[in-house]
């Protein structure tokens, strides 16, 4: 793997005096340790504290952004972009960089010493559906030689009418024999397919960006984009103000067989309840089917947009911290009339599977508004997470390439 023979130290960090436009507790700061990478997604952080990012589009002929820091400052000051592909999902597993792009999951030869991987790239799953939207191909590895992958659902709620008012469901959905869930393969194995190879690990999620194997408890976890327009294509059952709040971002714990119920259900964290759709009958209270459905462990205000979840394994940050979950919430586009909502990093304290009590604003202040409107306005969108070899905490933006890295002091 590219290492170096010595790690950052802490002790010549110097945290910049804004904290990099963060507002963060007491006792933490940050610093930017890049700008203007390009559209930055997820993020990996090796032993040594090398730096990698996925792009959503390619830069200097690169879709993957390498960073090193050589001065110990934390600020990276080499930057080599690589690879032919563009897309979301990036780790590191056993002296290999994967990539995830929209279509195919490739990885490449780490070399020691050395920032870049070796060019040698190897295709490990193709034969993924060409989607339109929800393409993004986020991954995980447990310890037991898997590797999972997330295939979104290409649809709002398996409409007849694509995203037309008052369009009934169809019923079965067809388009969850090869999407809207989690699909398990062989970290190890090449030129898998989809269908040939691929274990459909979890279904009925409509798209999940936010996926991470939590080692200590050996589970999966994610965390969903609900449906969107409730009141847009169904305003006889539901006022702009619920239809801003509903449905719920879903918090899941994933495990073999599991089925969250998309697109027939919805958790409505209001009424801490599985309710069926109005494509499938539902009125908002109705739950029908949905009885049968996982529910999540947590429901978040409804289109947050989570894009990347991690959990905490390092001993720089406070106790409260240990084994809990930190969420990256891209931000809302769909809650007008109402402010958009999200653009924040959010921290859930964990008790062993569960979390163990209510979720909280961890790191905010990306937008750089005190009234989102709409998308655009905001500055920055968080999106990938990554934990340091000294348990400082990465976050990438998408918008214009920032990376933060946070620390406690």
């Amino acid at each position: 793997m590219a290492c170096r023979t010595e790690a950052p130290r802490l002790n010549l960090l110097q945290a910049d005096a804004d904290n990099g436009g963060l507002s963060l507790p007491e006792g933490f700061s940050a610093l930017v340790v890049a700008d203007s990478l390009g559209n930055a997604r997820h993020i990996e952080v090796n032993e040594q504290g090398d730096i990698y990012i996925s792009l959503a589009r390619l830069k200097n002929d690169g879709g993957i952004v390498c960073l090193r820091d050589t001065t110990n400052d934390g600020r990276a000051d080499e930057i080599a972009y690589f690879g032919n592909h563009h897309g979301t999902g990036i780790a590191l597993h056993n002296d290999y960089l994967y990539f995830g792009s929209d279509t195919l999951i490739v990885r490449y030869p780490m070399i020691y010493g050395q920032l870049l991987p070796n060019e040698r790239e190897e295709v490990v799953v193709k034969g993924f559906p060409h989607n339109t939207q929800h393409a993004a191909k986020p991954i995980t590895f447990d310890e037991d030689g898997h590797l999972y992958v997330t295939i979104g659902a290409p649809s709002n709620a398996c409409m007849e009418q694509s995203r037309t008012k008052g369009s009934l469901g169809m019923d079965p959905c067809p388009l969850l024999e090869r999407h809207g869930g989690i699909w398990r393969f062989q970290a190890e194995a090449v030129n898998q397919d989809q269908v040939k190879d691929g274990e459909r690990y979890a279904t009925g999620i409509r798209h999940a960006v936010a996926i991470d194997w939590n080692k200590k408890e050996r589970t999966l976890y994610a965390v969903q984009h609900g449906r969107d327009q409730l009141n847009q294509f169904f305003p006889d059952l539901y006022s702009p103000q619920e239809s801003s709040e509903l449905p719920s971002e879903e918090f899941l714990l994933v495990e073999p067989g599991s089925d969250f119920g998309w697109p027939y259900c919805y958790y409505d964290h209001l009424q801490t309840k599985k309710v069926l759709g109005p494509e499938y009958g539902g009125d908002g209270e109705i739950v029908g089917r949905c009885s049968a459905k996982d529910d999540p462990i947590m429901g978040f205000p409804g289109h947050l947009a989570p894009n990347d979840v991690l959990f905490y394994t390092g001993d720089m940050f406070p106790e409260k911290y240990r084994n809990g979950a930190f969420i990256a919430f891209h931000g809302s586009w769909n809650r007008a009339p109402e402010p958009q909502q999200g653009y924040f990093v959010a921290f859930v304290p964990f008790e062993g599977k569960i979390p163990s009590g209510d979720w909280e604003v961890f790191a905010d202040g990306f937008s750089g508004q005190d009234e989102v409107k709409s998308p655009r306005d905001a500055n920055y969108r968080p999106c990938g997470l990554a934990q340091g070899p000294d348990g400082s905490l990465y976050v990438t933006d998408d918008v214009q390439g920032r990376v933060w890295r946070i620390m406690y002091q």
